[in-house]
């Protein structure tokens, strides 16, 4: 199921970067989602240890799943931002809109419901977990706020954008890996996202 997920994801991605007028810090934080995913080859060519931190240097190639124009596109657009050119904000915080974070949310929302069906969800151990993730305290407090009322898979995926899935489905999978096993509901919404990225 993973490496159903993991590569169109990786696509996807790749393509997101290809159009990024950010791409240096959008590929930063990218990469350490590469890391896990099937179709990249990553080397580790320096590592040290400095001031309670682990610095590492990467040499990533071309993933099989990267079609050779986004690959070029990329390796430009990174030698112009070297350059000081094509600032901006990173793209998944561009190309969300107001009811496509509160779509973000309710579907999160979702996958930590069906996470434990028998139980109802407890706040104040999720919320440290989400922390964690990297979420920011906007998208908590519509996720705490979605928790309240049952979620909708359906209605949840119904006219999701591509590329919001795309940015989505990073964080479904490590909300369903959570417990380190994904149970069918959890397999059914991202099967739903995955089919969303591919409309």
């Amino acid at each position: 199921m993973l490496s159903q997920i993991v590569r169109p994801m990786v696509q996807t991605q790749l393509r997101l970067l290809a159009n990024s007028r950010a791409t240096r810090s959008t590929l930063v934080s990218t990469v350490a989602q590469w890391l896990g995913f099937l179709g990249v080859r990553a080397q580790v060519s320096h590592l040290y240890a400095e001031s309670g931190k682990i610095h590492i240097t990467l040499t990533v190639d071309k993933p099989e799943a990267c079609d050779p124009c986004d690959w070029q596109q990329i390796l430009e657009n990174l030698g112009a931002s070297a350059n000081g050119n094509h600032q901006g904000a990173p793209v998944s915080a561009a190309q969300i809109t107001d009811h496509q974070r509160r779509q973000m949310q309710r579907l999160l929302a979702y996958l930590i419901q069906v996470g434990t069906p028998e139980e109802q969800p407890h706040w104040d151990a999720i919320q440290p977990q989400l922390e964690l993730m990297g979420f920011d305290e906007d998208m908590m407090l519509g996720v705490r706020s979605a928790l309240k009322v049952p979620q909708c898979l359906e209605d949840l995926v119904d006219g999701m954008e591509p590329d919001v899935a795309a940015i989505a489905l990073p964080k479904a999978v490590n909300l369903a890996m959570l417990d380190r096993q994904i149970n069918p509901s959890e397999d059914q919404a991202l099967i739903a996202l995955l089919n969303a990225m591919k409309q």
